[in-house]
């Protein structure tokens, strides 16, 4: 059984920074593509960034320059950068990874962003 647990969200003044990181446990080989999404309540999740692989990244157009995507895949973490956070970052953060042809979601962290 994998899991994946993010942790690193908080709350944060606008400007700030804030590193979420996601662990997958269990019975893990490989993480293949691995993504960050968020949601804000009554609204669809949003996704955010792609990391492939071999380490490629993609970001949706709000987050572009301020956040950044990674992986240690020694660790089995991916973690997600954002700085000069804004308010309308506010969301539920989630990873979402690709493990032996499975999807895996975890069940989100928080992030406020809020003077």
């Amino acid at each position: 059984q994998v899991q994946l647990v993010e942790s690193g969200g908080g709350l944060v003044q606008p400007g700030g920074s804030l590193r979420l990181s996601c662990v997958a446990s269990g019975s893990i080989f490989n993480i293949n593509v691995a993504a960050w999404y968020r949601q804000v309540p009554g609204k669809q999740r949003e996704w955010v960034a792609t990391i492939t692989s071999r380490g490629n990244t993609i970001y949706t157009d709000s987050v572009k320059g301020r956040f950044a995507i990674s992986r240690d895949n020694a660790k089995n973490t991916v973690y997600l950068q954002m700085n000069s956070l804004k308010p309308d970052d506010t969301a539920v953060y989630y990873c979402n990874a690709v493990i032996e042809l499975k999807q895996y979601w975890g069940q989100g962290t928080q992030v406020t962003v809020s003077s």
